[in-house]
């Protein structure tokens, strides 16, 4: 007699019969046979930025004003909280996006979110927040990661770019939007709850929309491995993940030079999350003006990516990893110096830092995807998204210890200093041309 087999937590969420279906559909790689659900995934990543996003002209107000934080260290702590476990999922994404399939985690993500923003609403003190944000990071990590990894399923090698710099612009569109919305729902009625009813509906709609509509992808990748090398690649088993990670995260300089500057990327976004809000508040601005410097970094970082994903495809990787990481130092410098005063420096400097990111953000992982094969690159692109969130909690700590000794102003200093050392490195290290050879080195 055959025994049924037991449930796994891929059955409870549905991954295995979505992946069995997707199985018997005959499948082919490219955007426009896959446009409805790339589409799909497309609205779903942002609402995943939308609940993020309602955080960002908000929660340090709320840590300052109502929660009485004195301490920048100690108010940081929601940003450090958020990305050691963004970082972590991260780094299990991957994994379990191979064991289990790329649905499930997806699914499992949004069901870690769900009660983010009612323990916002509700904190009694500051250390429910800093809960909610662990709960928070571990819905990005999940959720975004695989909605980055199905698009690049989807689509194939040639138009990898162009697919992930649609993803982070639908992401950090959304970011702004809710930002700006939760900004001016806390001028007229209040820092809470009133503004996280926004998140409350991004975290529905993109749980309802993921259980009842994503299919699974991981057979996209499985075609893509067996055209890449042939028939041999694609029955090499998925490598050790000790060894992805070590070639990630230093054993090939392409990569490391791709990981330290997502790090540092990341570093710079806690800082604008934290920090400047802070900044600005001292400089004598109201809620609308630092609502409109929080969104418009994330909205020209979004609508950046438009191009910059594109672009990446025919002119290469290096050149606008290099370029973006100076663009954001210099934006650093704009902000930290206070040049055309307080509205000014933070608005433009804002909307420079995005820019910058926008040329960084995208093509960082097309540079992991290009660098990585098919059959470890789930594994690869969770690592890398491993280092680069685990900058906020660097960023947070350290602009935190420079702000409560020398000031909110030489925390951007510093983080302008840093971004621009990381730029030298990825010119020195990452790999030239449009096309990126793949890491050489074999398992073992």
């Amino acid at each position: 007699m055959v025994r049924p087999r037991p449930a796994t937590i891929a059955a409870i969420v549905g991954g295995e019969s979505s992946n069995s279906s997707s199985t018997a559909a005959p499948i082919e790689l490219g955007l426009r046979p896959n446009l409805p659900q790339f589409a799909l995934l497309v609205a779903i990543n942002a609402l995943v930025g939308g609940l993020v996003g309602v955080q960002r002209a908000v929660v340090p107000l709320i840590g300052e004003e109502e929660f009485l934080v004195g301490s920048a260290v100690v108010l940081m702590a929601f940003i450090a909280s958020f990305g050691v476990t963004k970082a972590s999922a991260n780094l299990v994404s991957g994994v379990l996006a191979d064991r289990w399939g790329r649905r499930p985690v997806l699914v499992l993500g949004w069901l870690l979110g769900l009660p983010v923003p009612f323990l916002i609403m509700w904190a009694p003190s500051f250390e429910w927040i800093v809960a909610a944000n662990m709960l928070l990071g571990a819905n990005q990590g999940l959720a975004w990661s695989m909605t980055v990894v199905m698009k690049v399923d989807l689509v194939g090698p040639a138009r990898r770019g162009l697919a992930l710099g649609l993803n982070e612009f639908a992401g950090y569109v959304a970011v702004a939007a809710s930002a700006w919305g939760a900004g001016m729902v806390a001028a007229r009625w209040g820092l809470r709850p009133e503004p996280f009813w926004i998140a409350v509906g991004c975290v529905l709609l993109g749980t309802v929309l993921s259980v009842l509509f994503v299919r699974e992808t991981r057979p996209f990748a499985q075609l893509e491995a067996t055209r890449h090398r042939g028939a041999t690649d694609h029955a090499q088993p998925v490598p050790r993940f000790a060894w992805v990670f070590a070639e990630t995260s230093w054993r090939c300089r392409g990569l490391f030079a791709a990981s330290q500057a997502g790090l540092v990327n990341n570093l710079n976004d806690g800082v604008a999350w934290g920090i400047l809000p802070l900044l600005l508040a001292q400089r004598g601005l109201g809620i609308r003006a630092i609502a409109l410097a929080a969104a418009i970094y994330p909205l020209s970082w979004g609508v950046g990516q438009l191009a910059t994903g594109w672009l990446s495809d025919h002119t290469g990787r290096r050149p606008l990893i290099v370029l973006g990481m100076w663009v954001q130092a210099g934006a650093h410098l704009l902000i930290g110096l206070d040049v055309g005063g307080a509205l000014v420096s933070g608005v433009v400097g804002a909307f420079l830092l995005g820019v910058g990111t926008a040329m960084v953000y995208p093509t960082l992982l097309a540079s992991i995807g290009d660098q990585s094969s098919a059959n470890w690159r789930a594994r690869a692109l969770s690592v890398y998204r491993f280092w680069r969130d685990l900058g906020y909690v660097v960023g947070a700590i350290a602009s935190g210890l420079i702000a409560d000794a020398l000031g909110f102003d030489w925390s951007i200093h510093a983080a302008g200093m840093l971004t621009f050392v990381s730029g030298v490195v990825a010119l020195r290290w990452l790999p030239r041309g449009k096309h990126a050879a793949q890491s050489s080195a074999l398992p073992t």
